[in-house]
């Protein structure tokens, strides 16, 4: 049997039908039901944030917390490339442009020396990514749009559950979406959630995700349908129940790793930071002057059976949708480059055995 680069966590079956049983008595399986309701208020506890509102999917949830902010339409947002592409086509659908900064090169977040260098009178946010779960310079960053009047918003999608100085990473910026799609650390199937302050953005969010409907004879905005169902809260709070020990076992897993690959010469692996707990989330390796190129190791594995996946790979300033972009383009952003071409992540989940991690170490130190 093959080894997929991640595998989603699920409670057991009788735990999961015993928590959905009651749906065939209320028949409410969307709009905004009890276990919804339920998920949003155990979120906003274990987060330590105000307010949370969830979504079906983490894309949707970044979309509308742009939305949110009512940024002018031909904006610039900062963010970076190295990312998933949904952070940049959200932007980009919200009417803004990104303008893509540079990564650092430890642990792979937007580098916060060069974000100034690029601000201009048309500059109205920082859209930073906590890649890999890996916590941006947030002091800096707050910093920074302190001194220029910007918004922040965190993608937030890899770093649930991650505190940085004892708080959880919800509360840093504007708002912080995180990603609940089935190959997250926590998951609901599929779902997302916006975490924020301020408090006007209540019912805001929840009109927003719902056709922009307010009551059953009023219609505030031009919304769309972002609600999470019934079915996805209730995988979300079985989950929950388990988070801790998942991350205890993801993080035994990434020690094991650490253990054999620390060290060797040609392989670099993300710094671990300081005063971060991490949900260990993904694990990436970069091979540079190794003895094998990243396509190599891909390869290796693969014949194997064993996925990795190129993530980053292509850059989203390299799409062929932002090519007409005055900010693209992958020379503007040569750390970021140098780090497509040549990570890999590593298979990283909950129940993958320290078996299974020796024998991907064998292989690509064969």
């Amino acid at each position: 049997m093959g080894i997929n680069v991640t595998r989603s966590s699920m409670p057991d079956y009788e735990e999961f039908c015993t928590e959905i049983k009651n749906l065939w008595d209320s028949h409410w399986l969307t709009n905004m039901g009890a276990k919804h309701k339920k998920l949003q208020a155990e979120l906003e506890e274990l987060l330590a944030v105000p307010h949370v509102t969830l979504y079906t999917n983490g894309h949707l949830a970044l979309e509308n917390a742009i939305a949110a902010l009512n940024l002018p339409k031909g904006g610039e947002v900062i963010t970076t490339p190295f990312t998933f592409a949904s952070t940049t086509h959200a932007i980009v659908r919200n009417g803004l442009i990104p303008v893509f900064c540079d990564v650092n090169e430890n642990d792979y977040t937007i580098d916060v020396t060069k974000i100034e260098t690029l601000i201009t009178d048309q500059t109205v946010a920082i859209m930073p990514v906590h890649v890999y779960g890996n916590v941006c310079e947030v002091e800096e960053i707050q910093r920074i749009a302190d001194r220029y009047g910007l918004k922040v918003i965190y993608d937030a999608a890899h770093a649930f559950g991650v505190k940085y100085k004892g708080n959880s990473v919800a509360v840093f910026g504007d708002a912080s979406m995180f990603s609940f799609h089935a190959t997250k650390v926590f998951n609901t199937i599929e779902g997302g959630a916006v975490c924020y302050h301020n408090d006007s953005w209540v019912q805001l969010l929840n009109d927003m995700k719902n056709f922009g409907i307010r009551s059953e004879e009023e219609v505030e905005y031009v919304g769309g349908n972002a609600k999470m169902n019934e079915f996805s809260a209730i995988m979300g709070l079985c989950n929950l129940k388990h988070l801790n020990c998942e991350v205890q076992k993801r993080k035994a897993i990434v020690e094991r790793y650490r253990e054999r690959l620390s060290g060797v010469e040609g392989i670099k692996l993300s710094a671990i930071q300081k005063n971060v707990e991490s949900n260990y989330a993904y694990f990436p390796v970069v091979f540079d002057g190794y003895k094998y190129t990243r396509n190599e190791v891909f390869s290796l594995l693969k014949e194997q059976g064993i996925a990795a996946r190129k993530y980053f790979y292509p850059l989203t300033n390299s799409f062929a949708c932002y090519r007409n972009y005055p900010t693209a383009g992958t020379d503007k952003t040569p750390v970021a480059q140098h780090l497509a071409l040549r990570v890999l992540t590593l298979p990283l989940y909950a129940d993958l055995s320290i078996e299974d991690v020796n024998r991907i170490c064998n292989i690509i130190m064969k």
